[in-house]
């Protein structure tokens, strides 16, 4: 989402938001109401007023099936774009999203900040399970247009008398992107017209792309991977945290997962040396968890260069400060739901509760988390395979994606979940540690497979 290597507030960056604070609701206005008097980027013909603008955005937020997404440039947002998506009772369109009001204040165009909102929007509905995003566009929208098929939209239709503007009416141009290049839509019926939408790959429905997510768990300081948790069945595969990042990296990872193992006991940072080397040399988003129990810890880390912060064990202790997590940094939270036979493990996995991890992650999913990660201890670090079963049924209970975790040990743990996100495409990406520090899985091949 953010490049690297420039303070976060002054780099431009994307963002999904689900919450506004008052200098971010007054930007946004400000930027809509500048677009609308430019003539482009939003339903309105002419600015409705504060007041209005205010109440449609708070509502946007409120609606389940809109994800409101900004682009900001030295922290002040200057653009929108909203990715809807098909209500829960069409299902004969459950595969498509709808990309809606993209637009960049005239006054911080020119800089690239179309296609940073563009690609937010797009990995997002990608990231979800979508196979097709669709858009429509008026014709008058030219540099809109150009963006669009710069990213790959086929231009399948267009309407002759789609919208009034300035006394005249004016063409819409309808587009689609297939997202997962993998898949393929079958018409209902085997006589059925169809437009070709371009596509690479196989055409066997395999499921979607899945993100891989490199392991880099620390415990004093060296990347260790346990086996079920255990702090005392730790095996040593590196002393150099940030040469382990770089070599991640170097081997086409585009996310790293580190975790705090002595942080995620003690109930605070333990390794904070050695995750400074990890944001030192990594070149991609890095998300963190262990030991993170206040706001103040949240704050440091996300400052620091982390772009996600994994809660755990505060996700069942103390929801409201997930809550406020969540407000306070939108998109950047992701709750870490650790089970052993399906029952929540907090403080490390020391501890067992009565919580089912699916009634956790419905909570969490409520006080607004961006993703979870999910893991059954029994399976961690033991090489025997991802608890698929478990995996889909919390993919399949949520709106938001969910991150596999615990027993890959070779390439077909990977083909056999990846095969599970036509069932489930919520299932987003796998955290991969033990297998490939043993070489059991080559990092290249698991790209392959996921991608």
């Amino acid at each position: 989402m953010n490049e690297i290597g420039t303070p976060s507030q002054t780099r431009p960056r994307a963002e999904r938001v689900q919450a506004l604070h008052e200098d971010d609701l007054q930007a946004l206005c400000e930027a809509t109401d500048a677009a609308i008097l430019d003539g482009g980027g939003f339903g309105w013909l002419t600015t409705p007023g504060r007041q209005a603008m205010e109440r449609y955005f708070r509502g946007v937020l409120m609606v389940p099936e809109r994800m409101l997404f900004v682009v900001r440039l030295d922290g002040i947002i200057v653009g929108a774009a909203q990715l809807v998506r098909p209500p829960r009772n069409n299902e004969a369109q459950a595969m498509s999203a709808t990309l809606m009001h993209l637009y960049v204040a005239p006054y911080a165009r020119g800089l690239g900040l179309g296609r940073l909102l563009l690609l937010e929007a797009e990995q997002c509905a990608r990231a979800m399970g979508y196979q097709i995003l669709n858009l429509d566009v008026r014709e008058t929208q030219e540099s809109a247009i150009r963006l669009f098929r710069a990213f790959g939209f086929h231009h399948w239709g267009t309407h002759p008398s789609y919208a009034r503007t300035e006394g005249r009416t004016v063409r819409g141009l309808f587009f689609t992107k297939r997202l997962q290049d993998n898949e393929r839509v079958v018409p209902a019926h085997p006589q059925a017209a169809s437009i070709p939408i371009p596509a690479t790959g196989p055409a066997s429905v395999t499921g979607h792309s899945l993100t891989l997510y490199p392991a880099i768990d620390l415990k004093d300081g060296a990347c260790v991977r346990l086996r079920r948790g255990e702090m005392d069945d730790a095996t040593i595969y590196s002393d150099n945290p940030g040469a382990q990042a770089r070599a991640w990296v170097q081997a086409g990872c585009r996310w790293l997962h580190v975790v705090d193992l002595n942080g995620a006991f003690a109930g605070r940072s333990a390794n904070g040396d050695a995750v400074e080397a990890i944001i030192a040399n990594a070149t991609v988003p890095v998300q963190l968890g262990g030991g993170l129990r206040d706001m103040a810890g949240i704050e440091r880390w996300l400052a620091a260069g982390v772009t996600r912060v994994i809660l755990g064990s505060v996700a069942v202790k103390d929801p409201e400060l997930v809550r406020a997590a969540c407000r306070a940094f939108p998109g950047r939270i992701v709750a870490g739901i650790d089970a052993r036979s399906g029952q929540v493990a907090t403080e490390g996995w020391a501890e067992t509760s009565d919580m089912k991890a699916v009634e956790l992650a419905r909570r969490m999913e409520d006080v607004g988390v961006a993703a979870i990660i999910f893991t059954e201890i029994s399976r961690d670090g033991m090489l025997t395979g991802i608890d698929i079963a478990q995996t889909v049924e919390m993919a399949n209970a949520l709106s938001i994606p969910v991150i596999a975790s615990g027993g890959v040990g070779h390439a077909d743990h990977l083909h056999a979940l990846r095969a599970a996100t036509v069932q489930a495409p919520g299932i987003e990406g796998v955290i991969v540690g033990r297998a490939l520090y043993d070489g059991r899985v080559d990092p290249a091949e698991a790209l392959r497979i996921l991608s």
